[in-house]
C-alpha cells in the first residue's frame, strides 16, 4: 500500500500491490494449514465464501453498516463518473487525484470488508456483477453501480439456492458455486473480445 501511495495511487500501482497482498497471506494461509490446528475447517468454509454459519445477528448488524456506507457512494458519484476517463482528464477539470482515489478506496475496503466478515471473499461475484450490468447496457455511473449491486446479489442467493440443493442434506459454498457457474461465461466473453 505504501509502494503504491507513492504513485498517487495509481491503478497499476494498486493492483501491483493487491497482487502482492494476495500472494502473501495464500502463503500464510498454507502455513496454518500445514499447522494441522483443526480449526483450519472453520476457516476453509469461510474462504470458499459459505452462508451456512452466518447467523441473523451477524447479517443485521452487516446490513446496518452496508446503508449507512452505501449512503455515501451517491456523494462520490463525480470522482467515480471522472476518474476512469484517467488521471489527464481529471487534474483537467480540477479533481485532486490523490485525495478522491483514497476517499474511493477507503469506501470500496469498508464495504468490501463488511461483507467478507460476514459471509467470506466472493471475489467471483463481484468481478462478475459489474461485467453483466454493462452487457445490460447500464455504462452510467450510479444505474451501472445499482444494477451491479442487483446482479451480483441475484447470483449469490441463486448460487447459495443451488449449493444448497444440489447435494442435499450437504452443502456446497456459494462461493465456489458462483465461481463454477461464472468461468463459462468468462471464457465466452474473452473468446468474444479475441474476435
Amino acid at each position: 500500500m505504501l509502494a503504491a501511495g507513492r504513485g498517487g495511487f495509481s491503478p497499476q500501482r494498486m493492483l501491483l500491490a493487491g497482487m502482492a497482498l494476495s500472494t502473501a497471506f495464500t502463503m500464510l494461509l498454507m502455513m496454518l494449514q500445514a499447522s494441522g490446528d483443526p480449526r483450519m475447517a472453520e476457516v476453509l468454509t469461510w474462504i470458499a465464501g459459505s452462508t451456512y454459519n452466518a447467523t441473523g445477528g451477524q447479517v443485521t448488524r452487516t446490513a446496518i453498516v452496508m446503508v449507512i456506507l452505501l449512503a455515501i457512494v451517491p456523494l462520490c458519484r463525480r470522482w467515480l463518473t471522472i476518474l476512469p476517463l484517467g488521471g489527464d482528464a481529471a487534474r483537467a477539470v480540477g479533481m485532486a487525484l490523490t485525495p478522491s482515489r483514497i476517499a474511493l478506496l477507503a469506501l470500496a475496503a469498508c464495504l468490501t470488508a463488511t461483507a467478507t466478515m460476514t459471509i467470506g471473499p466472493l471475489s467471483f461475484v463481484g468481478l462478475m456483477a459489474p461485467h453483466i450490468a454493462r452487457m445490460l447496457g447500464f455504462r452510467r455511473t450510479m444505474p451501472h453501480m445499482v444494477i451491479s449491486a442487483l446482479a451480483g446479489g441475484v447470483l449469490l442467493v441463486f448460487a447459495d439456492w443451488c449449493g444448497r440443493m444440489a447435494l442435499f442434506p450437504y452443502q456446497i459454498p456459494a462461493g465456489l458455486l458462483s465461481s463454477f457457474i461464472g468461468a463459462p461465461y468468462f471464457i465466452y466473453l474473452l473468446r468474444k473480445q479475441s474476435r
